[in-house]
């Protein structure tokens, strides 16, 4: 594991490789042991959600909206980093507790959710919708909390709070493009159709597939979608018309159903390319399951799919398939874990740094690298306002545990994804 700016080597020396899996204790070499919640004691500053033995970390989950699956995936696998890290005791002298609230996808109810939170918690695990973030991002940055977003827009990134995992919307379409044209599916000078949901989260993946047509001489014919329509007749129909070579789609699984489904309906048998959020496993299982494994459609996600031979990925796997002997995988549990290696890094730097304020983890956020265990690409904090990595894996839907098959078994990225900048890229 990668260690970044780590200058009080006598607090991280014995726990450098163990918390890249799981955590550890890392004690005061002066005082033998960490202050207590509020007074700073023995060196160690903290202010809310640290006690003398506890961090509290809030989850803003949905485990009753249109993400419930993704969601309840994502808290188990938070959860599962949370009991390895206590079991080797803790992080700086302190157990993890992470405190889970269901917002069902609904910015209205999760402000007074977050407003419950804020009390208790030194930062958010997960955070996971667009609207959610745009109903807290500015709450956050008043009350100097950090949160791992399931939210790729990378017009996020003008703050450190929104500590994003993986690479974002833009990134995504631009890479997804990339490996079209590499395989010649699409090339220079075609039109291309671009299905998104009309907000923050489609408008990030449309930046992307503008940015790769201008670099290739295409045409982007754009069709926005409301978040909540269900019948995308009219959006496929309008590309059809255009001659779209490919549709790339910013939508929510079950218009991706619905894209699909209409797309083998009318004969249409370009690519569909989808972002990481446009898929789950219970797709298979609509009557658009046929078309999805078709080979018509493709995807990506931050980390590698459940079904990995990644050892880490592998124990994730024998350790949630006992706790859940009847649970439906998904890749949320995985991400899940890595949103938790992420957040155990930054406590780490952060007790090295003697301050486990929400400030001092502000300031930690920037300091760090984290090595997954290959669980994603290598991600890098230390570049504010620009995405953690480049990098994702390219998916295809299968008959698998998981729903999800790799493309290819290495992270693709390519140049144009390397090149292009960001809105708030210093």
């Amino acid at each position: 594991m990668r260690l970044n700016r780590l200058t009080t080597t006598g607090l991280v020396t014995t726990c450098a490789i163990g918390l890249a899996l799981s955590g550890c204790s890392v004690k005061d070499p002066e005082a033998g042991g960490i202050g207590g919640g509020g007074g700073g004691a023995r060196g160690i500053k903290t202010d809310v959600g640290v006690t003398s033995d506890t961090i509290t970390l809030g989850a803003m989950t949905d485990e009753s909206g249109v993400f419930k699956v993704l969601g309840l995936g994502i808290t188990q696998g938070n959860q599962m980093w949370a009991a390895d890290v206590n079991k080797s005791g803790g992080i700086c002298g302190r157990k993890i507790k992470i405190v889970p609230a269901d917002t069902g996808y609904s910015a209205e109810k999760a402000v007074p959710l977050y407003n419950q939170l804020k009390g208790q918690a030194l930062g958010l695990v997960q955070l996971i919708g667009s609207p959610i973030l745009a109903a807290l991002k500015k709450p956050m940055v008043n009350d100097k909390i950090a949160a791992i977003p399931s939210s790729w827009a990378s017009t996020n990134l003008d703050v450190p709070n929104v500590v994003m995992v993986g690479p974002t919307y833009d990134v995504e379409m631009i890479n997804g493009l990339s490996y079209l044209q590499s395989q010649g599916k699409i090339k220079n000078g075609d039109t291309i159709g671009h299905i998104y949901v009309d907000s923050e989260y489609g408008k990030n993946g449309l930046l992307g597939s503008k940015y790769y047509a201008s670099k290739h001489s295409m045409n982007v014919v754009q069709a926005p979608v409301s978040s909540t329509a269900s019948d995308l007749t009219s959006a496929v129909t309008k590309l059809k018309g255009a001659g779209a070579k490919a549709v790339l789609l910013t939508t929510t699984p079950a218009q991706t159903a619905s894209a699909v489904g209409v797309a083998k309906a009318q004969g249409l048998t370009v690519p569909f390319y989808g972002s990481g959020p446009t898929y789950t496993p219970q797709l298979l299982d609509t009557p658009a399951g046929s078309a999805l494994l078709s080979g018509q459609f493709l995807t990506d996600a931050l980390m590698v799919p459940w079904n990995s031979t990644v050892p880490q990925a592998a124990s994730i796997r024998s350790q949630w398939t006992k706790d859940n002997p009847k649970g439906e995988p998904t890749f949320g549990p995985i991400q899940g874990y890595v949103f938790g290696l992420v957040w155990g890094q930054i406590l780490l730097q952060a007790c090295s740094d003697g301050d486990l304020t929400r400030a001092g983890v502000l300031k930690a956020v920037q300091k760090v690298s984290v090595d997954t265990r290959n669980l994603t690409a290598s991600l890098d904090f230390t570049h504010p306002g620009q995405p953690s990595t480049r990098a994702q894996f390219l998916m295809k839907p299968a008959r698998v545990p998981g729903g999800l098959d790799l493309v290819q078994p290495q992270a693709y990225v390519s140049k144009e994804a390397l090149s292009y900048k960001t809105p708030f890229q210093k």
